[in-house]
């Protein structure tokens, strides 16, 4: 994105001036006081900056985003970790139409099995603007469970369950007679904004401006897969570079949440027995959910499992691809939580741009120090990668504008007959050997090509 210098924008990186270079120094700002801090702070070469210095990399919440990244020059090899209407992807509204939408295409283009791939989301309406077509579905399944969630809230604030209708008439009454918000109405279009995407500010504002809460209504998953009697999510994570062309990464580690309480339908009241926010120690062997699927199934039906899961976080991703303003200077660290039902098929609940980076405990603070440890090495400020990794510590690259295959200079190509995703989730995560080999090796072929 090249945009004029003049008095009104605020510019970074103009110091340094060159592309790509490598670079001794890198100015850093972050407003998050947790995990990233300390791992910003001890990385060999990183200065942090204060309120208005100038900065190379900037680790912004969405707030700053949605206020000053349309007036922000930025030099070339500058970087910020979202992207400008991320919340595509990450509002569970948009998230939802946005996959609808993407499913019709593939219908119309590639036939109904290539668009049944994309049938990984409960039946979801987006409510009040929903609330007619709502009904006629709950109508012709009565008796089910469904789940109402507020679209722009976190950590399981405003969720609840119901199975009948006047359930939900107080939430509807509280809605009656106040004005519609841009997402119930036809949403405006900002000039900046891709065809298909939503207003930046009309939408992203409404997390704290909205006078009707925007809610969906969600056909609730009646048949989750329990170990030791509990329901459980994962959580994983994915790191988008670029959306033209799509390159995305997988990390290699991950780990489950857990409800408090035994799982049953009988008490639909209950958080504790609905919601999954326990975060649990990845390491424990009761509680490793791919050994454990394993043992009970089979590696070729976990096998199966992974792979469906792969196709969650890229037909995801491509849902939006074409809506998310793609800037050479963004980056985003996605947390995708998937439930697992007792069929062994993935579903997608919901995709965070903002994943929690503070630690529960010193194995969660590990893992989160090892994940954004590996996030900065593939975002590179320093230049020191070729482009040609398929690895870079614990993330594996499993698209470049394409599937990557497993295997080490086989072509990236579909309809081969041994074809392997390059991706490791759950796997062995050497990261520390991988990252000594590979930086050994660079400044190798650095040394060999000075």
């Amino acid at each position: 994105m090249s945009r004029p210098k003049n008095q009104n924008y605020k510019g970074h990186g103009l110091s340094k001036g060159k592309e790509r270079e490598q670079r001794a120094s890198i100015r850093f700002k972050t407003t998050l006081m947790n995990t990233l801090m300390d791992v910003l702070r001890h990385r060999p070469g990183w200065v942090e900056v204060k309120d208005e210095g100038d900065w190379d990399f900037y680790w912004c919440d969405v707030s700053w985003l949605r206020e000053n990244f349309d007036h922000t020059y930025m030099d070339e090899h500058v970087r910020i970790s979202h992207f400008r209407n991320h919340y595509e992807l990450t509002r569970k509204n948009y998230m939802v139409k946005n996959l609808k939408r993407f499913r019709k295409q593939l219908e119309r283009e590639a036939g109904k099995l290539e668009a049944a791939k994309c049938d990984f989301f409960p039946k979801t309406f987006e409510m009040p603007c929903e609330y007619h077509l709502f009904v006629e579905e709950f109508r012709k399944n009565p008796g089910i469970t469904w789940i109402m969630k507020p679209v722009a809230r976190s950590q399981g604030k405003g969720i609840f369950l119901f199975r009948r209708l006047k359930d939900i008439m107080d939430w509807r009454k509280g809605t009656a007679g106040k004005k519609l918000t841009s997402s119930e109405a036809q949403p405006a279009r900002s000039a900046v904004n891709p065809p298909g995407g939503h207003d930046a500010r009309s939408s992203d504002d409404q997390k704290d401006e909205i006078p009707v809460e925007n809610y969906v209504a969600q056909r609730y998953i009646e048949n989750p897969y329990l170990i030791g009697g509990r329901k459980f999510d994962l959580r994983v994570y994915v790191l988008v570079m670029s959306y033209i062309p799509l390159r995305a990464w997988l990390y290699r580690d991950g780990f489950a949440r857990f409800s408090n309480t035994r799982f049953t339908l009988s008490s639909i009241d209950d958080q504790y027995v609905h919601l999954t926010n326990v975060a649990v120690q990845k390491t424990s062997p009761d509680y490793h959910p791919k050994k454990y699927l394993a043992s009970k199934h089979g590696p070729e039906a976990v096998e199966t499992l992974f792979s469906d899961m792969d196709n969650i976080f890229i037909r995801s991703l491509q849902s939006v691809q074409k809506v998310i303003i793609s800037d050479k200077h963004c980056f985003e660290l996605y947390g995708y939580d998937i439930l697992i039902d007792q069929d062994l098929k993935p579903w997608l609940l919901e995709v965070n741009a903002s994943p929690s980076l503070t630690a529960s405990s010193q194995e969660d603070y590990e893992l989160k120090t090892c994940l954004l440890e590996d996030t900065l090495h593939v975002v590179d400020m320093e230049a020191r990668l070729t482009g040609r990794e398929k690895r870079v510590g614990g993330f594996d690259l499993m698209w470049n504008d394409g599937p990557v295959s497993r295997e080490e200079g086989a072509p990236d190509l579909l309809g081969m007959g041994n074809f392997v995703t390059n991706t490791h989730l759950g796997c062995v995560n050497d990261r520390k050997k991988q990252l000594r080999q590979l930086f050994r090796s660079l400044q190798s072929q650095k040394k060999a090509s000075s």
